[in-house]
């Protein structure tokens, strides 16, 4: 009897509910959730209808769409966002930036003067991503407290935001970051919890940012790097082709944008340069565009 009662008392959510909340959702954000993500949306729609003691889908989407509460809207978000992500992800992506790339927009900046760096972070996450590449700048460039050196980091998800300022990882988060690394950039915090020390901290600067929000996106400019890796493949293609236009007035002309491995910008777009260094390829934008 209790089963049977408690699966009588869950409110109803079929495809249709689905695909109306699917529909709101990419319009503010962008991500787009296939009809085979139903069983997904749907434990993550319920528990927030719950936790918000919402008890029919009709009531919920009204708050939501109509209500005016921006705390109940991004709680859904967050919940249907994923970070899956650890240090020192995709490796060789990561090399070809710290020995190729960063050292020819470096050098570049010092013949005419400039010792101003700036990297974009988008789709942040937890962290994981802005603190390497901290990591990175602190290795590669010898005289960084001499560069006015920052790293911006952005995300849709307030939780993976304040989980990324605590700068507090477990074992699956570290387990790919060179020993010498480790022992020089993280502390312990707790069982199995390791701590990115103040110095790694001080460069990344974390904050809110809808990809989708225009007039926000028209305001990041002056960036050398832009990292958005695995994330645009949660966008369809006009979303994807939106945020690419954005990234590339966001670069400064010679810079890189990096995508992950699985992501192509020339399927979006053919303003940047395809450059093959490391033996990868990578995007830059060309020197001679005008800003």
């Amino acid at each position: 009897m209790l089963a049977a009662k408690s699966r009588c008392s869950e409110p109803e959510f079929d495809v249709r509910h689905f695909v109306k909340l699917r529909d709101f959702i990419y319009r503010l954000t962008g991500i787009y959730f296939e009809e085979k993500k139903l069983y997904f949306v749907k434990k993550r729609v319920l528990a927030e209808m719950k936790r918000h003691g919402f008890e029919d889908f009709t009531s919920y989407y009204r708050a939501l769409r109509f209500g005016r509460n921006e705390e109940l809207l991004q709680s859904l978000i967050n919940a249907l966002t994923t970070n899956e992500t650890y240090f020192f992800r995709e490796f060789d992506q990561l090399a070809v930036f710290a020995e190729e790339c960063l050292p020819l927009v470096c050098e570049a900046k010092e013949r005419r003067g400039v010792k101003r760096l700036r990297i974009w972070s988008a789709g942040c996450s937890t962290g994981e991503e802005p603190y390497t590449l901290s990591i990175i700048l602190l290795e590669m460039i010898d005289d960084l407290p001499s560069w006015d050196a920052r790293i911006e980091a952005t995300d849709i998800d307030t939780r993976a935001l304040d989980f990324a300022r605590r700068g507090v990882y477990g074992l699956r988060s570290v387990k790919h970051v060179p020993e010498e690394y480790f022992r020089k950039y993280f502390r312990p915090a707790g069982p199995n919890l390791f701590a990115v020390t103040e110095e790694v901290k001080a460069l990344v600067r974390f904050y809110h940012l809808n990809l989708l929000d225009g007039e926000k996106m028209s305001r990041m400019k002056g960036f050398d790097f832009i990292f958005c890796r695995n994330v645009l493949i949660y966008f369809d293609e006009k979303a994807r082709r939106q945020v690419v236009e954005h990234f590339y007035r966001a670069l400064l002309p010679g810079g890189f944008i990096f995508l992950g491995h699985s992501e192509s910008l020339s399927r979006i777009t053919s303003a940047f340069r395809i450059r093959r260094l490391g033996g990868m390829i990578v995007y830059q934008k060309p020197e001679e565009a005008q800003e």
